[in-house]
């Protein structure tokens, strides 16, 4: 029996993006597929080969980053005899063998110029020749083509042929990052749950609540394609448990904007090691670093960074950080770190770098009752730094409240 390609999703962004693939499928225009890597392009390719007239015949994928110019050529086009060292017999391309059917392009801004006219000649006639031949062959395919570059940009930069360009995107279809279609994360990870489970034969317990709203929450940087290898991952190595958010928070990478720029390394520090520390940015730390401040800057800094935590809390208006009009005032989160700071000072003992960090971090969980989210966004952090850092300081004996 044939698979029947399934594309998961309930959400409003993939549903759209469903039915213009099946819209399109009827026809035999050329498609270009864009998005971020990861987003599943061909699957949808797959996809609208099988909802078109085409389905009966051969549907053949073809990297076109993966391959040098010469072999790539020799793979679309077929190759005679001693056309090179090592034809040592004639070879059909895919062209050739997949006439009637369809031939995706996967990374089709990788393809060398020389090769781009070769194709473009495909596309307009049907024409195209064997390396080393000089005998015109006919073929007859549908072309799907994928990118995840700006092929505007390419051809600006004349690295794409803005005439193979032009003929390509007749129809353009983006997909959707997986960032901007949360509600169906938990959909695909169910699936790739099931998948996996059958395939490893392995047992997956779940994942708790935190984990959870990690999942839904983190920005999946490398989509759809990021969330299967997590999945996988969890369900090979963590047999038997229950996932948590610090467990899950192993799996997941940096996004782009957590990890240190060059510029912020201290000389004196190796810049592999500063990388991994994703500290850029962290509460105070990162400031500190950037500023190079003694005991009495990093006081300063700290009224500067609360006041302005102090101005969100007031302009958001939640009612956990706000005192009852009935009630004795709270301490802001700026008092409290000037007491402490002041304590320890007095003693002649000011606290660390860490210390501090570890005390706005407790308090500012404390004051939105453990939320992970809510306490993320007050600190200007991502949740999957928070996480690691309430790890790291043993803070995870403040629990969300119910």
């Amino acid at each position: 029996m044939k698979h029947e390609t399934v594309i998961i999703g309930t959400s409003p962004q993939i549903l759209e993006a469903i039915a213009f693939a099946e819209q399109v499928a009827k026809t035999d225009v050329s498609v270009l597929l864009t998005g971020e890597s990861g987003t599943g392009k061909e699957v949808f390719a797959r996809f609208i080969h099988e909802k078109s007239l085409r389905a009966s015949e051969k549907f053949i994928p073809i990297n076109c980053g993966a391959l040098p110019q010469g072999v790539l050529e020799s793979e679309l086009f077929g190759h005679e005899k001693g056309s090179f060292t090592g034809a040592v017999s004639q070879r059909k391309g895919y062209f050739e063998s997949a006439d009637g059917g369809t031939i995706f392009l996967d990374e089709i801004g990788e393809m060398p110029l020389e090769t781009q006219v070769k194709l473009l000649r495909v596309l307009e006639t049907g024409e195209f020749l064997r390396v080393g031949s000089s005998e015109t062959r006919h073929t007859n395919v549908r072309i799907i083509a994928a990118t995840n570059r700006r092929l505007d940009e390419e051809v600006q930069r004349k690295h794409f042929r803005e005439d193979l360009y032009f003929r390509l995107r007749t129809v353009e279809l983006k997909l959707p990052p997986l960032r901007e279609r949360k509600q169906d994360i938990l959909l695909l990870a169910e699936k790739f749950i099931r998948d996996f489970e059958k395939k490893h034969r392995l047992k997956f317990v779940g994942f708790t609540s935190d984990a959870t709203e990690l999942l839904l929450n983190y920005e999946w940087f490398g989509n759809v394609r990021e969330l299967r290898n997590v999945i996988e991952s969890l369900i090979v190595l963590e047999r038997g448990e229950k996932i948590d958010a610090t467990t899950l928070m192993k799996y997941l990478q940096p996004s782009p904007t957590e990890r240190l720029s060059p510029s912020l390394v201290p000389i004196s520090q190796p810049v592999q090691k500063s990388a991994e520390n994703l500290i850029q940015q962290e509460l105070i730390y990162r400031a500190l670093l950037q500023l190079q401040a003694d005991m009495n800057d990093v006081k300063s800094l700290l009224l500067k960074l609360s006041e302005r935590q102090d101005a969100v809390e007031t302009k958001q208006n939640t009612p956990l950080l706000l005192p009852e009009p009935e009630k004795p005032r709270e301490e802001s989160l700026r008092e409290l770190l000037q007491s402490f700071y002041d304590r320890r000072a007095d003693a002649e003992n000011p606290p660390s770098l860490q210390e501090l960090e570890r005390y706005a971090i407790e308090q500012t969980l404390k004051r939105v009752g453990g939320s992970r989210r809510k306490a993320a966004k007050l600190l200007g952090i991502t949740e999957r730094t928070l996480y690691r850092k309430i790890n790291e300081y043993d803070l995870q004996h403040i629990h969300p409240q119910k």
